[in-house]
C-alpha cells in the first residue's frame, strides 16, 4: 500500500508541478534576480541552471540562490535547485535532457526575462487542461514571410511586426515557453545532428530548431498565452543589424533538412478572461 501511495504522489508532482529551467551566461545579478522572482510563484519543483561557463558557478553564487528560494518559497517544500554544468560553451546545452527531472512540464526562460507569476499559472493551467505536451506557450511570438521563387519558396523571418501585421504566427520562442520534457530527448538525440552542428556553429536559431522540432512532432501551431512579461537585460543578439537575415537562412537550412516546412501558422491566442476589460 505503501509504494502505491507513493506511486500516486510522484505522479501528481508530475502533473500538478513544473520545472523552471533558466538559460544564463555571465549574468550572476539576473539570474539572481530571477531566482528570487520565480521562487515566489507556486508550483515550481525545481529550479535547474544551465551553466556553460568556463569556471564553476561559485558557493557565493549557490548559497545566494539557495537563500532566495527559502525566503520566498509559497509551499512547505522550496523548489530544488540543481546547475547543470556543461563543458562547453553552446545553445544546444540548453534543451540538453535533464537528469532527475520529476515533473513533465519544463518552463524555459533566459535569465532576464520576468513573467509574471500569474501568468505562469494560468499558462501551465492552460496546457494542463487541453492535454496538449506544453508546445504551447507565450511571449515572443514570430512567423515567417514565404515568397515564390521560379525553382521553389524561401521563406523570411519576421519578429513581433510581421505577427502584429499579419494576425497570425507560427513559432514562440524558447526564451520563455513551456514544454515537455520529452522534447529535450528528441532534441539531443533524435533531430538530425547536422542542425545541432549548425546551431553550435552559428551560435543562433536553436529556438527555431525546437520549434521546428514540436510542430513536425505535433503536427499542430503552438499557443500564445497572452500574458505580463518583462525583460530585464540589456539587448542581446536580436539588436544586431542582420539578426533576421541569419534567422530567415536558418528557416530555410532546416526546411531543406526536415524535408518540408513543419510550423504551422495560427492565429488562436489564449487569454485569461479574469484578467481581461472585455472578450
Amino acid at each position: 500500500m505503501g509504494w502505491r501511495h507513493g506511486t500516486t504522489e510522484c505522479q501528481d508532482r508530475m502533473r500538478r508541478r513544473y520545472t523552471v529551467l533558466i538559460n544564463t551566461w555571465k549574468r550572476n545579478d539576473l539570474l539572481k534576480k530571477s531566482v528570487a522572482h520565480y521562487s515566489t510563484c507556486k508550483g515550481i519543483d525545481a529550479f535547474r541552471v544551465v551553466w556553460s561557463e568556463p569556471e564553476m558557478p561559485s558557493s557565493e553564487l549557490h548559497l545566494a540562490l539557495l537563500d532566495s528560494i527559502a525566503k520566498n518559497r509559497r509551499s512547505s517544500r522550496a523548489p530544488e535547485l540543481h546547475f547543470d554544468i556543461n563543458r562547453e560553451d553552446n545553445l544546444n546545452n540548453r534543451f540538453k535532457p535533464i537528469k532527475g527531472l520529476t515533473t513533465d512540464a519544463v518552463f524555459s526562460v533566459d535569465d532576464d526575462v520576468l513573467v509574471s507569476c500569474g501568468t505562469m499559472a494560468f499558462a501551465f493551467t492552460f496546457g494542463s487542461v487541453l492535454e496538449t505536451p506544453w508546445s504551447a506557450l507565450f511571449h515572443e511570438c514570430t512567423g515567417y514571410n514565404p515568397s515564390q521563387n521560379p525553382a521553389q519558396t524561401t521563406y523570411k523571418y519576421g519578429g513581433w511586426w510581421t505577427v502584429w501585421w499579419t494576425g497570425s504566427y507560427s513559432m514562440v520562442l524558447s526564451k520563455v515557453a513551456f514544454f515537455h520534457k520529452k522534447y529535450l530527448e528528441l532534441y539531443t538525440h533524435q533531430m538530425p545532428r547536422i542542425i545541432r552542428n549548425y546551431v553550435a556553429n552559428e551560435r543562433n536559431c536553436e529556438d527555431i530548431a525546437m520549434s521546428f522540432l514540436v510542430a513536425n512532432a505535433t503536427g499542430g501551431p503552438p499557443i500564445w498565452v497572452k500574458g505580463r512579461v518583462v525583460e530585464i537585460g540589456s539587448s542581446g543578439i536580436s539588436s544586431l543589424t542582420d539578426h533576421n537575415h541569419k534567422r530567415s537562412r536558418c528557416l530555410n537550412y532546416f526546411t531543406t533538412l526536415f524535408g518540408g516546412m513543419p510550423l504551422v501558422a495560427t492565429s488562436v491566442k489564449a487569454v485569461n478572461s479574469k484578467r481581461e476589460w472585455s472578450w
